[in-house]
């Protein structure tokens, strides 16, 4: 388990700096490509919150997803999420790779290589789904809540349907996966 948390051998102010990018790509993706919907709003921010996490690993990716995703609800004028955001999309990047990395230990061969991908984003959206549905059921009750469940399912598996083919798309590319070790399950 400790091989999950190393940050190998990149240098403190590169982990920075990627973290840095990874929120903002979070954030432009939430607040840039939006469809609104009868029952709340769609995005692409999902993609770079599992994106984040397996490229940067559960510790600087859980940060990049929570900072990028939290300024987004504070810059789109939906402030009071902005807490619940930090929490869920943290934690939603943490158990996205925390899976997949479990997963590519236990399935080595390569034609099955989309599984941990897929399992691991199912897991990180789930959590995504379920934790907005609670934070909601605080604000607006089980009725205001499941109203929105319908959204988030959909910005949940859109999430991860493109996140997958993009994160199998990078580790195919052999100088992407040499610049994240991650990647790589290492």
């Amino acid at each position: 388990m400790k091989t999950t948390l190393r940050t190998h051998a990149f240098s403190l102010s590169k982990q920075l700096a990627l973290t840095a990018v990874f929120a903002a790509l979070c954030l432009i993706g939430t607040v840039v490509i939006v469809v609104p919907l009868p029952f709340g709003f769609f995005n692409v921010g999902d993609v770079f919150v599992l994106l984040a996490g397996w490229c940067l690993g559960p510790v600087y990716g859980s940060v990049a997803a929570a900072v990028g995703s939290a300024l987004a609800d504070v810059i789109t004028g939906f402030p009071i999420y902005a807490p619940a955001t930090f929490f869920i999309k943290g934690l939603d990047a943490f158990i996205a790779y925390m899976v997949w990395f479990l997963l590519k230990k236990c399935i080595r061969k390569e034609r099955f290589d989309f599984l941990p991908s897929i399992l691991s984003a199912l897991s990180g959206e789930s959590v995504m789904v379920l934790g907005y549905f609670g934070y909601e059921c605080l604000l607006y009750g089980i009725n205001g809540a499941i109203a929105a469940v319908l959204g988030n399912i959909t910005q949940g598996v859109f999430g991860m349907i493109l996140a997958t083919l993009l994160i199998l798309g990078f580790r195919s590319i052999k100088s992407v996966a040499k610049f994240f070790p991650h990647l790589n399950g290492k």
